[in-house]
């Protein structure tokens, strides 16, 4: 309730400013955000998408806002139960992403992360166990093995293995070679 206050007071000191203000646009997105976050998706979703058309509009060179904006949209698209379209999405956030900031760069990774989960979210299992296989050397040596989308990346690809219904019961161990990373069986849920 306090967030979803905030958010709406937010709002209203930034509506008056003219559509092109910086301010207005980011208050736009945080009381999005906060709809969405109090289990208001369907009242988010049009908020996010008028965000994003001022952002395109009028921020076209600010790369990283309309990433952002863009994966604001996705989540809400997927929240809403329309993964179909929040994959379509991620798919072309993670793409200009890697276009335009590089594959090693932790907003890049963070794209690729909520990637490999939309792609999970689909059960195209085999699809976000090769993704996240190729983003986790990147992200291991970008950002290191203790950073926090490091780890996200580890739990998500152990997740993946083993939630496929391809995995058997003598099936797939997740055994990271760093000493400082969690060792976890997929077979028992349990540290080895």
């Amino acid at each position: 309730a306090v967030r979803l206050a905030l958010g709406w007071a937010g709002w209203k000191t930034y509506v008056g400013r003219p559509q092109v203000d910086e301010w207005r646009c980011k208050a736009m997105g945080l009381l999005g955000t906060a709809l969405r976050q109090s289990s208001l998706p369907e009242e988010a979703l049009p908020i996010f998408e008028a965000s994003m058309e001022l952002i395109l509009r009028y921020c076209s060179h600010d790369i990283l806002a309309i990433l952002s904006s863009q994966t604001n949209l996705a989540v809400c698209l997927s929240d809403l139960g329309r993964a179909d379209e929040a994959l379509v999405l991620s798919r072309a956030i993670y793409a200009r992403s890697v276009t335009a900031l590089g594959a090693s760069d932790e907003n890049t990774i963070r794209n690729g992360m909520n990637l490999a989960v939309s792609i999970c979210r689909q059960g195209l299992f085999d699809e976000a166990k090769s993704f996240a296989r190729g983003l986790l050397p990147v992200a291991q040596q970008s950002l290191g093995s203790d950073s926090s989308l490091t780890l996200g990346l580890n739990y998500n690809l152990a997740w993946t293995l083993n939630n496929s219904p391809d995995r058997t019961r003598d099936g797939p161990r997740f055994n990271p070679q760093a000493p400082r990373r969690p060792v976890f069986d997929l077979n028992t849920g349990g540290d080895l």
